[in-house]
């Protein structure tokens, strides 16, 4: 016989959630490890022992393609994080699971896309369309979050 799952694990919601964020996490370490790459490939190392490391400390530099990395990966942290909450709270609120699946896919196609148009330099607006589309699903998880709480502050 198998052994009964914890109830979270029987929440539709939550394996959604925890599926969409789980993708997202490793977009980030994606994210990070191209970054760690660039800096190899351009010589262009933050910290004066890794410039030794490779080269000598002339190569303790800044380079902008670095840099481009640098700034996806910390847009990642500054969306990625609240979805992480907003969407964990919502997931308890008990939403219909469709629409709960689609908030999370919205989010986490709009990041990859966002992503994707940051270190490949798209032409613009493809990057601030992707980031706009991403926080509607937020917001409005965020607005539902608010509404059902409001009684109890």
């Amino acid at each position: 016989r198998a052994a009964r799952s914890p109830k979270m694990m029987e929440n539709k919601v939550f394996l959604s959630f925890t599926f969409y964020s789980t993708i997202l996490i490793l977009k980030m370490y994606v994210v990070a490890i191209i970054t760690g790459q660039v800096r190899l490939r351009k010589k262009a190392f933050a910290n004066p022992e890794d410039a030794l490391r490779n080269g000598g400390l002339q190569f303790c530099r800044e380079d902008p393609d670095v840099e481009r990395c640098r700034r996806a990966h910390r847009n990642d942290m500054e969306n990625i994080f609240p979805f992480l909450f907003l969407g964990a709270i919502y997931s308890l609120l008990d939403p219909s699971p469709t629409v709960a699946r689609i908030h999370f896919l919205i989010f986490c196609v709009g990041r990859i896309i966002h992503t994707v148009a940051y270190l490949l330099q798209l032409r613009a607006p493809t990057r601030s369309v992707a980031y706009s589309v991403a926080q509607l699903p937020c917001f409005s998880m965020a607005l539902q979050i608010l509404l059902a709480t409001t009684p109890y502050w």
